[in-house]
């Protein structure tokens, strides 16, 4: 910057000085002029507040807002041409509908309406996501350009205005000390800013019709969507009407009582898993159930086949099984068992049986949570905006994505949403 530059930054900063404590006066403006800049101001302040609150409109949970514009900025980073949506409560849902309408089957008259009405919930999500689209174009484009371009040129034309005042009032007041010359340019100077200056903000101000229609296109987008929901929503009320009326007219079946002591009833001796013997002893004629070794006591109860076949290979015995009415040869098969160890000149009776199976074990919550990014709840977190997930201290809760500084994404018991940093501790990190 030049010395003549250093010099005007003194000034105006010495004039600013003088007015803000001392009390000085400065150059006067007309009301008309004072006028329009307050409706500019004003102007300016309601174009950023609707731009928040039509976003929030449009898009009211704020952890959703959060993810999208991390998401969106993200690809915007690596140059992809598309974006993340913002996910639609009404498809949300309609996807939950259809999950357990499809679970429960087409046999389900609650199942039918679930399917049903989570489409028509589909369909209100596209109609939402137009309603968005439609916004976004019509209202929220203009108005972000009006701000970025119009509102941004005449801030910028007011601002000069303001420091070419401070330098003629700061020379008008030293005039004696400072050339004429000098204050004459600074009087040529502030009027031209304040002409640019003036002039925008009248150009603005006439043509806020624009303004106007762009507050219409809001609401004819708005009445569209409510417009097509109503008609999404008649339909289904109808169908389901429908349904219901088919249902109650249909006859109720009878239930049938199913004793749980009947299936417990023990089956003929003589007849097992539809095979029905009749045996022969060469000695006794009979079999006495002492008859069978220790070693098959461990067992649960065996097939009939292998009881023959246990029968064939130690005694005289013929079997002749029965199957449907129809008799079937069965080729004896001997079983070896293995040698009885003695304890202290005793068989010991559990050596005959096999190795028990053991069982494997579930794992528990905590040991699937720990195999996977986890962390450990520090307090109670009670959500306050839709999309948070709420816990109690001392949960585990599984994590799926960091939002940002403040915020993580996880799952808690099939639930899933946004909570923030500091109420956790991090028992296995995300991966980087």
């Amino acid at each position: 910057m030049s010395v003549a530059g250093l010099k005007k930054q003194f000034h105006k900063a010495s004039q600013l000085l003088s007015e803000k404590i001392s009390g000085a006066e400065g150059t006067k403006l007309d009301e008309d002029f004072m006028e329009m800049e307050r409706k500019i101001d004003v102007t300016n302040k309601s174009v950023f507040d609707l731009l928040s609150k039509t976003t929030e409109y449009l898009q009211p949970n704020p952890a959703s807002r959060a993810k999208l514009n991390m998401l969106n900025t993200v690809s915007k980073m690596r140059g992809q041409v598309s974006t993340t949506g913002y996910p639609q409560t009404e498809g949300l849902l309609g996807e939950c509908m259809l999950r357990y309408g499809h679970e429960l089957g087409e046999d389900s008259v609650f199942g039918c309406a679930l399917v049903e009405m989570g489409e028509a919930m589909r369909q209100m999500a596209d109609v939402k996501d137009a309603l968005d689209i439609g916004v976004k174009q019509n209202f929220i484009d203009p108005l972000q350009n009006l701000q970025d371009k119009d509102l941004k040129e005449i801030t910028h034309h007011l601002k000069k205005m303001e420091g070419r005042r401070l330098d003629f009032d700061y020379k008008k007041k030293r005039q004696g000390k400072i050339p004429d010359e000098e204050i004459r340019q600074a009087v040529e100077k502030f009027d031209e800013s304040k002409e640019l200056a003036e002039r925008s903000m009248f150009n603005f101000l006439e043509n806020d019709v624009e303004q106007a229609r762009q507050l219409l296109a809001l609401i004819q987008a708005a009445a569209e969507y409510h417009r097509q929901s109503r008609e999404i929503l008649q339909e289904l009320s109808g169908r389901l009407q429908k349904r219901i009326s088919t249902a109650s007219s249909r006859p109720r079946r009878e239930f049938n009582m199913r004793s749980i002591r009947s299936s417990m009833e023990p089956e003929d001796s003589s007849e097992h898993n539809g095979l029905s013997y009749s045996s022969s002893l060469g000695a006794t004629g009979t079999v006495s159930p002492a008859f069978f070794p220790q070693s098959l006591s461990c067992f649960p109860l065996p097939s009939s086949l292998y009881i023959s076949s246990f029968l064939s290979s130690h005694t005289d015995i013929q079997t002749t099984p029965t199957v449907n009415g129809k008799t079937a040869h069965i080729t004896s098969v001997p079983l070896s068992w293995p040698e009885s160890p003695t304890i202290n000149g005793n068989i010991h009776p559990e050596a005959h049986c096999p190795p028990k199976c053991v069982p494997v074990s579930s794992c528990g919550a905590a040991g699937e949570v720990l195999d996977q990014p986890c962390c450990r709840s520090l307090y109670d977190f009670e959500p306050e905006n839709e999309g948070e997930l709420g816990f109690k201290e001392g949960d585990v809760i599984i994590l799926t994505n960091r939002i940002d500084d403040n915020w993580y994404e996880g799952m808690i018991s099939g639930e899933s949403g946004f909570f923030p940093i500091n109420y956790v501790e991090v028992l296995v990190p995300l991966p980087q």
